[in-house]
């Protein structure tokens, strides 16, 4: 009995310190995301208003001017990629998951998949460079939106994938009773029936691309006027956060504050979208 009762005690104290240490890290997390946040939030939220929003970026040492420029040209970049880089992510997926289970290929292509996942964003821009850059000879929207899809695409794959196998075989079995395809099936029964997941992927790869610096620095480079012409270079919010936190202007460092607040705010918000579609996925 009393040796039960001692090893009882070790272990009430060692869930005990578990506890704590869990606890503790999880707190230390946690402030330092309300700091960051609060940070973001004193020293951006100042920067809002209608000259920010309605105004392109400044001239050195110019006083006003906003980031309508920037704003324009990251939406522009962004939205093409995320059109572009959805279907192929997504059919990618449903190919891997439903067509090419056992394929050497699809282990290839996972591999492949993984590489780009966890490679810094910084090599898929000197890619881009090399390939969309220095043969056209400028810098563009177009590439802009390249260098994003490509990073975008494994992160919608893989998502795509994962969430595939999470649909119980007997699903598909019922389908192919009743005399469907093999394409149809996974069109319009394991797809739809993942539908909320695959939505949250593609919002999670939005929300990666949207605050991406490295590649857009190699890519579309930055304009300090207001421009919606693709084929050449175009203004983005994390370049134009990137060049105005490092000037010695006070006005550009509040447009950078402003900036990289506005990204904060537009990632939470499309990860609080994110994670209620998923939830009620769960639910349903």
């Amino acid at each position: 009995m009393t040796a039960t009762t001692a090893l009882y005690k070790r272990r009430r104290l060692a869930n005990s310190v578990s506890l704590v240490l869990s606890f503790s890290c999880m707190a230390i997390g946690v402030s330092a995301l309300l700091w960051i946040l609060y940070t973001l939030a004193y020293n951006g939220l100042s920067a809002f208003g209608s000259d920010f929003f309605l105004n392109s970026t400044p001239a050195p040492g110019s006083p006003g001017g906003g980031v309508a420029n920037a704003i324009v040209g990251s939406l522009l970049m962004v939205a093409v990629a995320t059109l572009v880089s959805t279907p192929i992510g997504i059919l990618a997926g449903i190919y891997l998951a439903e067509f090419g289970d056992k394929s050497k290929f699809a282990a290839v292509t996972r591999f492949v998949v993984d590489i780009m996942l966890s490679a810094p964003s910084i090599v898929i821009g000197l890619f881009v460079f090399a390939i969309a850059v220095a043969t056209t000879g400028t810098f563009s929207g177009w590439a802009g939106s390249l260098s994003l899809g490509l990073i975008a695409v494994p992160v919608v794959m893989r998502t795509t994938e994962n969430m595939l196998r999470l649909v119980p075989g007997s699903l598909r079995e019922a389908a192919f009773a009743l005399g469907a395809p093999r394409w149809r099936v996974s069109l319009l029964v394991t797809l739809r029936a993942v539908k909320g997941g695959v939505i949250t992927g593609v919002l999670l790869a939005l929300a990666r691309i949207s605050g991406e610096t490295a590649p857009l620095l190699f890519s579309a480079l930055n304009n300090q006027f207001f421009s919606t012409d693709m084929s050449k270079p175009m203004a983005n919010l994390p370049v134009m956060i990137f060049n105005f936190a490092m000037s010695p202007y006070e006005d550009w460092q509040r447009l950078a504050w402003g900036g990289a607040a506005l990204i904060a705010l537009l990632v939470l918000a499309i990860n609080i979208i994110a994670r209620v579609a998923f939830r009620d996925a769960k639910q349903a």
